[in-house]
């Protein structure tokens, strides 16, 4: 009994035995492939992520100068400090246009917004406000021996890059030429 190849049914040739496996080459190309797709898919989830922070960002900086307005008109003045922790005191009631210590109605809703650690600030008088990116809200008015001339407030975040040169023009005004200021986030600019 010989053991020759069998014919192909179509065309009369000896069967040749199949490899069902992948070629190095193959391989080689299919985890490029998906390489390539992964670090596509990494980078638009990246950006979307990013997008949403500076939403949120906006968002929240469009709050706290409606938060700052109303107490404007509650209590005649914007709050007169630069300390991100003695701003979120003034919002929650807890301290007049000049730090005067009041106990009165919050014109934020702090359940809204992010501190740093968690702190409440109803029992915390440190607690600072935060962005998406970790850093506090930088907030100014009337910074004695400045000769302040803006009629509103500056209030921003530092943006994505967390770098920020925070020196303001004559009269309060922002300053948004350093390189460093390129990312801020405004909430009284458009």
């Amino acid at each position: 009994m010989s053991h020759l190849p069998l014919p192909h049914p179509r065309h009369g040739a000896p069967r040749r035995a199949c490899s069902r496996g992948f070629t190095l080459l193959e391989l080689l190309t299919v985890i490029a492939i998906m390489a390539v797709l992964t670090s596509i898919v990494i980078g638009v989830g990246r950006r979307a992520s990013e997008s949403g922070k500076i939403a949120r960002t906006k968002a929240e900086l469009a709050a706290l100068a409606t938060g700052l307005e109303g107490y404007k008109r509650q209590y005649g003045s914007y709050p007169q400090t630069a300390d991100a922790a003695r701003l979120l005191q003034a919002l929650i009631g807890k301290l007049g246009p000049t730090g005067v210590a009041m106990n009165a109605r919050a014109v934020i809703e702090t359940a809204k917004f992010t501190t740093a650690n968690g702190v409440d600030p109803f029992v915390s008088p440190l607690a600072v406000l935060i962005d998406p990116w970790d850093q506090p809200y930088v907030y100014v008015y009337r910074v004695p021996a400045t000769g302040w001339t803006n009629s509103s407030f500056v209030l921003y975040s530092i943006g994505p890059d967390g770098k920020d040169s925070p020196q303001l023009l004559a009269g309060g005004m922002i300053d948004p030429t350093p390189q460093e200021n390129a990312d801020n986030l405004y909430a009284n600019r458009p």
